[in-house]
């Protein structure tokens, strides 16, 4: 509302009201009406605000309707949907004020037709947010989630026709957010302590992003040429480059699996630069773009398409823009992934993977869980691409979600952030249903060498059940000339007793504050550490794993 003020010189509440019924934005407050209602009542998120139900509400593909019908209007939790909420609240009334409730030429005839009708008018901007939200979900690379692609077309509407006044609107959102926080929590305590996390530009849908800011664009342009209205070329490119860098339409990065990612920000840089510009180019060109003539053309050639319309023009250009960052979309989207437990390579070597007697998996309803390490990620592996260095041939580590009939594959925890919290959950669903699968970890850390652990999952009316052991890991310290190593079992942890590859000796890990004995070497374990005892020699060989 700031930026609209300033676009009525200070006397906003009389323009308020001529542009607005009864000058309140009422298509935006039933924007965020409905976003609400999806997340309360569609997502779950009524009984449990702070964890909705999200898996099946994502984009996975176009044989999935479900989640392609809900993407774009579901949230991953409260902090996506609020920061999504004030987008809306910040873009939402711009637009809205420049599309208005009433027609430009107010009379008798303004309920004539629906066109005019400013309740059909309102009615409008939701239902053109639930179109683009659509397009949007369509045409990314899935499996996408949130309203911020419709956020972003609304941006585009309001940067064509407010330029600067957009940037302003921008930086207010920061107001309302501070706003929330406050009343929320007052007062906050923190200190320092270890978390786990991707990084911070590994969460944004650059290209769903970038889809929707060009639709929105499109839709700028056709509503100021109908008002016959053109913004400055110079403050388009300087509002649409400002805004592209204040939200991160710079960061193209890359997956490379198992937690990993790259950041092209170099080629960032200048997708932006070169997002503004084309813009600018293709709202604010000449009226008519002069094709010059080949030397010795004559008249009746090609002379004949100097008079392009500038109206054609810019549209072609969004519309080659968006179909290059759409047209990746279609293949992936249409197709699918196998799923299925025979099919899921786990890693090989010894005491790795399902083991004879453990049910590895954890069935709910057409969900199946399971864990494993270094397997193909089924979802980004769809197509064998590889350019600049990396492939879509990429590892997963973690707890792997499938489901045939959503077309899901999903690494749901990642093993890292396992090893790092030592417990996760995963809430799987559909419309009217959800349940949760745990995962914990249990190991040691062994002295100068990996980890030897084990993961149970946890399912609805299951019980704990043992779902990987890792290899063995064998501790650098040799006490009188052998090496120990532990070796997850299904009974808990071995420790054996080797000298060049042969084994001396087998025996459990001992309880705390016990001790056992194998192959001449005593065995004692300390609260969370174990030491190897051989005479008057005493070595810690392994502690247990702490997690955060």
């Amino acid at each position: 509302m700031v930026a609209v003020r300033r676009l009525d010189g200070g006397k906003w509440g009389a323009a308020l009201r001529s542009r607005f019924l009864a000058g309140v934005p009422w298509g935006t407050l039933l924007t965020v009406a409905g976003l609400l209602w999806v997340y309360l009542y569609v997502q779950n998120g009524l009984q449990s605000w702070y964890w909705p139900v999200v898996l099946p509400f994502r984009a996975w593909s176009y044989l999935y309707p479900l989640g392609m019908g809900f993407a774009s209007f579901s949230h991953v939790g409260p902090g996506h949907l609020i920061g999504n909420l004030v987008g809306v609240c910040t873009f939402g009334p711009l637009v809205e004020y420049a599309w208005g409730h009433y027609p430009t030429e107010r009379g008798s005839s303004t309920f004539a037709s629906l066109r005019t009708n400013p309740y059909a008018r309102v009615l409008a901007v939701p239902i053109g947010a639930v179109i683009v939200g659509l397009v949007v979900a369509v045409f990314s690379i899935g499996p996408v989630i949130g309203f911020s692609g419709v956020v972003f077309a609304l941006a585009g509407v309001a940067l064509v026709r407010y330029p600067l006044s957009t940037v302003i609107a921008l930086s207010a959102s920061g107001v309302l957010q501070l706003v929330y926080r406050a009343l929320r929590n007052p007062v906050t305590q923190a200190s320092a302590e270890p978390s786990f996390g991707s990084p911070w530009w590994s969460g944004i849908a650059i290209q769903a992003h970038a889809i929707g800011l060009l639709i929105g664009v499109l839709i700028g342009v056709a509503l100021c040429r109908r008002r016959d209205i053109r913004p400055a070329a110079g403050r388009l490119w300087l509002g649409t480059l400002l805004f592209a860098v204040a939200q991160s339409l710079w960061a193209v990065y890359w997956f490379r699996g198992n937690g990993e990612f790259v950041l092209f920000r170099a080629v960032g840089a200048v997708l932006v630069f070169g997002l503004a510009l084309v813009v600018a180019t293709s709202v604010a060109a000449p009226d008519r773009l002069t094709i010059p003539q080949w030397p010795g053309e004559r008249v009746g050639g090609l002379g004949r398409l100097g008079g392009l319309k500038r109206r054609a023009a810019s549209a072609g250009i969004i519309l080659l823009a968006l179909a290059v960052l759409a047209a990746p979309a279609v293949p992936v989207n249409l197709t699918t992934v196998e799923t299925g437990n025979d099919g899921v390579v786990f890693a090989s070597g010894g005491g790795t993977g399902p083991q004879p007697g453990l049910d590895a998996t954890v069935d709910v309803r057409d969900y199946t869980v399971t864990y494993a390490e270094n397997v193909t990620n089924r979802k980004v592996s769809v197509f064998d691409v590889s350019a600049f260095g990396e492939t879509t041939e990429v590892q997963a580590s973690g707890v792997i979600v499938e489901s045939d009939g959503r077309h899901v594959w999903t690494t749901a925890i990642q093993a890292s952030e396992l090893a790092f919290d030592g417990w996760s959950s995963v809430k799987l669903g559909g419309l009217g249903w959800s349940e949760t699968v745990a995962a914990n970890r249990k190991g040691w850390k062994v002295v100068g060498s990996g980890h030897a652990y084990k993961v149970y999952l946890n399912g609805p009316g299951e019980g704990r059940q043992l779902a990987y052991r890792s290899e063995s890991a064998t501790a650098e310290p040799v006490i009188a000339g052998k090496n120990v190593s532990l070796a997850p079992r299904e009974d808990g942890f071995g420790i054996v007793v080797s000298r060049s590859n042969e084994t001396l000796g087998r025996t459990l890990l001992p309880d705390r504050g016990n001790s056992t004995r194998t192959a001449n070497l005593t065995f004692s374990r300390e609260g969370k550490r174990l030491y190897a005892i051989a005479g008057q020699t005493r070595v810690r060989v392994a502690s247990q794993e702490d997690y955060n």
